[in-house]
């Protein structure tokens, strides 16, 4: 079996509730995933000491579990090349010091393979919808070529691996925003649910859910801050597969607590290659 802890949107700086950071670190390990993975929005501003900070978690929780990290727009310095005017890269600077080059890493692990989409492109063309004026460097887009790679690098053998897409917009309408997290959203989904993919995993929307594209089952995990949606409790993803299925249990904060609890799971049946 395939254990994963999905966790997103910990936006440290300003926001983070740093008893949920403590009460994850003590917790993960007792979870024995087979990774971790955060889907973006690691910080708040990009600036150095939340990258800082954010890779001080993702070194703690490597003593458990390799851990699988995309940015999001939060960790994106789109202010340094608005429209890429300056080149496409300075806008990930930041960032590549702290987690590396790979925007868009693959882990591969015994009966598990994990890669990722970028999504989290800054001020550019593609991310723009005409209502600009809430969106802009909130929005994120997803290239055709984005889904193409990860559709080669899911496509190898062997055929009963478990198959993850991570990226950073929610490729779910949000229930309580009822909004998508991508520009074109439609056209985006589709493309994920012929990506060969059986998991994806998200963030982006601070509120935790799940669903379908076609075949493809889809995790949004919350936030690890008090920017919930709806004032909601903040959760993360437990998800556990097998040959047979994908079960899916959102983690839940108790603040009085001080501590997570589990709900009940979603259970999803995995589709034969």
């Amino acid at each position: 079996m395939t254990t994963l802890v999905h966790l997103s949107d910990l936006h440290f700086g300003r926001d983070v509730d740093l008893a949920q950071i403590a009460a994850l670190e003590a917790l993960i390990p007792t979870l024995r995933p087979t990774a971790v993975v955060i889907s973006g929005d690691l910080t708040q501003r990009a600036r150095h000491g939340e990258l800082q900070r954010a890779l001080a978690l993702v070194r703690t929780l490597e003593r458990t579990a390799p851990v699988h990290v995309v940015p999001g727009n939060h960790d994106v310095q789109w202010w340094a090349a608005p429209f890429d005017r300056l080149g496409g890269q300075r806008k990930y600077t930041k960032y590549r010091r702290y987690f590396g080059s790979d925007l868009s890493p693959t882990t591969s692990l015994p009966g598990v393979r994990i890669t990722s989409a970028l999504s989290s492109h800054g001020v550019v063309w593609g991310s723009m919808t005409w209502k600009f004026w809430r969106d802009t460097a909130v929005k994120g887009h997803l290239p055709v070529a984005e889904v193409e790679r990860c559709r080669a690098r899911l496509s190898a053998p062997p055929a009963e691996d478990l198959r993850v897409i991570v990226l950073h917009h929610n490729v779910l309408r949000g229930r309580i925003s009822r909004r998508m997290g991508l520009a074109r959203a439609a056209t985006a989904a589709a493309r994920l649910a012929e990506s060969g993919a059986d998991l994806i995993l998200c963030g982006h929307d601070h509120e935790e859910a799940v669903g379908t594209l076609g075949d493809v089952v889809v995790a949004t995990a919350g936030t690890h801050t008090s920017r919930t949606r709806g004032h909601r409790p903040s959760a993360f993803n437990l998800i556990e597969a097998d040959r047979a299925e994908i079960r899916i249990r959102h983690v839940i904060w108790d603040r009085a607590r001080g501590d997570f609890t589990a709900g009940d799971p979603a259970r999803f049946p995995r589709r034969s290659r």
